[in-house]
C-alpha cells in the first residue's frame, strides 16, 4: 500500500488539471504577447485564469500578478515594497516561524541597511496581538505574517492583525505569505485589509513551477526582475500559460467542493490525532488547550514528536512500509538543522529531532490513516528499542 503523506511539500495533480494542461500545450500554445490569432488564443485563456482566481478571492483581476510561485511571491512583495517606499521608512515586522523564502528575503533586506522586527509566537505557534502592536512603529512600511504554518498548522489572527495594522498606521502595508492557507481557508484580501498576498499551484493540486501575488492597487512595487516588461512592467518574463491555467482550474475545483473537502481533512486530522495520541512517548504540536482533535489549526498538517527516535530513522522506516512524510519543511529538509519553529514555540531541545510532519490532502482516506497507524505502532517501539542498546 502506499500513502502519500507529504502534501504540505507538494499536491499531486488533479487529473483533469493535467488534461487541460495538455490541451493548451498543444492548442493554445501560442505567446500571449504576440499579435496574431494565436496569441490572442493564450491571451485569452490567461485572462480567464485571472477572471477566476479574482473572483475566488473577491478581488479586481487587476491586482494579479502571476509568478513562479510561493517564493517569487514572497520576494517580490517584501523586496518590491521595501524598495518602493524606502523613503518613507526602513522598519518591518514578521515572525520568527515564517519560510525561508520570507525569513531568507528579510534577512538580506538586513544587510540593505533596513530594521527587522521578529515576532515571537506562543507555545501553540500563534503571535501574540500585543507582541506586534508594541512592534508598530511609524516608520514600519511593511508587515509580513503567514497565514498557516507549513510545519505544524498554526493559524495566524490575520484578520485581526490587519485591523490592528491598518489601525495605528494606515499607510503600514500587509502581506501575507497564504502558501499553505489558500483552498484550505476561506480568505479574502479586501476585508481583512491584506495588501499583499501570496500563492503557489503545487500546494493546491496544481502544477509545480507557477504561483500568484495579489497586489492592491494602492501598492507600488518595484519589480525584482527586468525584461520585457509583461504583467505592467511588474514581473517581466513570458507568461507560463498552461500552469497558470491548471492553477486556476486546481483553485476553482478546491473551493467547488471547499465545505466537504474540508470535512474531510478535519476527520481525518482528528482520527490520526487521537490514534498518535495513544501511543507512549508522543508529543503533538501546536494543539490548542480542549481540542485534542486539533479544532482551531489548518485541516492538513500534524507535527508530531515521537521520543527517543530520529525523524531522519522514523521518516525511512515509514518509506520502506509506503508512507511518505516530511521531518519538516521540505524547502530546508535537507539541511540538518532543528526546526526554527518548533524552537520559538518552546518544544524541548530532545524533540526537536524526533519530528514528523504528516500532511493531508483530498486524496487521503481513511484506510491510509488506519494503515499509518498500524505500521507506526509497529516501528516507533522498535526504533526505540534499538536506540536504547547503541
Amino acid at each position: 500500500m502506499e500513502v502519500y503523506l507529504d502534501n504540505s511539500a507538494t499536491t499531486r495533480v488533479f487529473p483533469e488539471v493535467a488534461e487541460y494542461m495538455t490541451q493548451i500545450m498543444c492548442q493554445q500554445y501560442g505567446n500571449p504577447s504576440s499579435l496574431h490569432r494565436k496569441g490572442m488564443e493564450a491571451e485569452q485563456v490567461l485572462r480567464r485564469a485571472k477572471e477566476s482566481l479574482a473572483g475566488l478571492l473577491k478581488v479586481n483581476d487587476k491586482e494579479l500578478l502571476f509568478t513562479s510561485g510561493g517564493t517569487e511571491s514572497d520576494n517580490l512583495a517584501i523586496r518590491g515594497v521595501a524598495q518602493a517606499y524606502q523613503r518613507r521608512g526602513r522598519h518591518l515586522i514578521t515572525t520568527q516561524i515564517e519560510h525561508p523564502a520570507v525569513l531568507q528575503t528579510m534577512h538580506f533586506l538586513e544587510e540593505q541597511g533596513f530594521q527587522v522586527t521578529y515576532l515571537p509566537v506562543d507555545p501553540y505557534g500563534r503571535i501574540r496581538l500585543e507582541d506586534l502592536q508594541r512592534a508598530m512603529r511609524p516608520d514600519t512600511i511593511l508587515v509580513s505574517i503567514m497565514h498557516t504554518n507549513n510545519e505544524m498548522g498554526a493559524l495566524q489572527p490575520i484578520a485581526e492583525a490587519g485591523a490592528l495594522i491598518k489601525r495605528m498606521n494606515p499607510n503600514t502595508l500587509f502581506h501575507v505569505d497564504a502558501v499553505q492557507g489558500f483552498g484550505k481557508a476561506k480568505i479574502y484580501p479586501k476585508k481583512m485589509n491584506i495588501d499583499l498576498m501570496s500563492t503557489s499551484g503545487h500546494k493546491i493540486h496544481g502544477p509545480k513551477g507557477v504561483g500568484f501575488l495579489y497586489v492592491n492597487e494602492k501598492v507600488r512595487l518595484r519589480p525584482i526582475l527586468f525584461g520585457g516588461g509583461q504583467q505592467g512592467n511588474l514581473r517581466s518574463g513570458t507568461e507560463n500559460v498552461p500552469s497558470i491555467a491548471g492553477m486556476a482550474m486546481a483553485a476553482e475545483m478546491l473551493y467547488k467542493n471547499y465545505d466537504e473537502d474540508v470535512t474531510k481533512l478535519m476527520a481525518c486530522k482528528k482520527a490520526f490525532i487521537e490514534g498518535v495520541l495513544r501511543m507512549e512517548g508522543t508529543q503533538v504540536n501546536g494543539l490548542l488547550p480542549g481540542y485534542s482533535g486539533g479544532e482551531g489549526t489548518a485541516p492538513h498538517v500534524v507535527s508530531v514528536s515521537f521520543r527517543g527516535v530520529r525523524s531522519e530513522v522514523l521518516l525511512h522506516a515509514l518509506e520502506e512500509r509506503g508512507i511518505y512524510v516530511s521531518a519538516g519543511s521540505a524547502c530546508s529538509a535537507r539541511k540538518p538543522q532543528p526546526s526554527a519553529t518548533l524552537r520559538a514555540m518552546g518544544v524541548e531541545k530532545e524533540l526537536l529531532e524526533s519530528t514528523i510532519r504528516f500532511s493531508f490532502s483530498v486524496f487521503t482516506d481513511r484506510q491510509e490513516i488506519d494503515y499509518t497507524l498500524k505500521v507506526l505502532n509497529e516501528i516507533v517501539p522498535m526504533l526505540r528499542m534499538y536506540t536504547r542498546k547503541r
